[in-house]
């Protein structure tokens, strides 16, 4: 049996895992038989000395075989999700989903809480009263097939992919958040678990992402997109700027208001860019290039769908959403 004081230190010492070692020490991390402590110090030792294309490829498998995958296949949609690496004021998924679903493809987004410096999507969502995160396969699939909706935006269930939801929060307090195998398996064993149709990346780069370089943006994109083809997922990746925030606002329901303001055909313009941008590439891996998700901005259909949607998850689209108790003005 594989001793994780021994792979802790074949890890550290520069050597690959063999699969046998990786399978091991996933499955009795996620049984608590590897101890936090413990797989602390091998994620450190990842951090500094890197994994291999087959280690990477062996761990995203293990952390998706350590719980269920879903299956939306049965439903009779074109199915697409997105991911983004993380940002400042990245409030993209907010607008992008429902605008999506209004172009006749449906979105089923699990998305996860802040990372390091990231907003996370499901805590700015949650500004929304009312609005829940946690819902079943059932409401899932209820959602989602539900012709006024078609988009639904939520947490993985705590069956799929349980040793990256322990892994996750591992690294986010103890400094190995920005590692290229540890985010490309993170992200795409969730994905891969998720079962989508198709998946569009946004890796971002610059000073406020987590990859800082584009040399190490490529890399993780390429590798994600390597991970996904390998589980016949069909991946794609967009490399944006990340060198300064997003829109005008960082803050859960700063960001809401504006995602808000994006649907109603306004909003900054960089959001309203990516936003299309980002679309347009979901649409065209769904194999549909006849529809302008500008168009559906303008129209209002997107709105609609954002509103069904919120309120789909128990929010109500009309609620005031939540204010600062302090604020300061700062003069230039």
């Amino acid at each position: 049996m594989p001793d994780i004081i021994g792979i802790i230190h074949r890890k550290r010492d520069g050597h690959e895992l063999s699969g046998t070692e990786i399978d091991w020490v996933i499955e009795a991390f996620t049984h608590g038989i590897v101890e936090d402590a413990q797989m602390s110090a091998l994620a450190m030792a990842i951090w500094f000395r890197g994994m291999t294309r087959a280690e990477i490829a062996r761990w995203t498998t293990a952390m998706t075989d350590s719980g269920r995958r879903l299956d939306f296949t049965g439903l009779g949609l074109r199915t697409v999700d997105k991911h983004s690496t993380g940002g400042v004021g990245d409030k993209i998924t907010l607008p992008l989903a429902p605008l999506v679903a209004a172009c006749g493809v449906a979105v089923p987004q699990l998305s996860g809480r802040g990372l390091g410096h990231t907003g996370g999507t499901l805590d700015k969502l949650e500004a929304i009263p009312g609005w829940r995160a946690d819902l079943s396969t059932v409401e899932m699939a209820e959602i989602l097939t539900d012709p006024a909706v078609g988009a639904v935006v939520c947490a993985a269930g705590a069956d799929l992919a349980p040793a990256d939801r322990k892994l996750y929060a591992l690294r986010d307090v103890t400094g190995t958040v920005e590692s290229i195998p540890l985010i490309a398996s993170s992200i795409m064993s969730k994905k891969i678990a998720e079962g989508a149709g198709a998946l569009v990346l946004d890796v971002k780069v610059g000073t406020g992402a987590f990859m800082t370089e584009l040399g190490e943006a490529r890399e993780l994109a390429r590798i994600m997109v390597e991970l996904g083809s390998d589980a016949d997922l069909p991946t794609t990746a967009l490399i944006t700027r990340m060198d300064t925030p997003l829109g005008r606002t960082a803050g859960n329901a700063l960001e809401v208001r504006e995602a808000v303001e994006v649907l109603a055909g306004g909003g900054p313009g960089d959001v309203v860019e990516l936003t299309l941008a980002l679309a347009r590439e979901m649409l065209a891996a769904a194999g549909i290039d006849d529809v302008d998700p500008a168009e559906r901005l303008r129209d209002g259909s997107a709105m609609d769908r954002w509103r069904s949607m919120i309120a789909a998850q128990g929010g109500d689209p009309d609620a005031p959403l939540p204010t600062a108790t302090h604020a300061e003005t700062l003069y230039a």
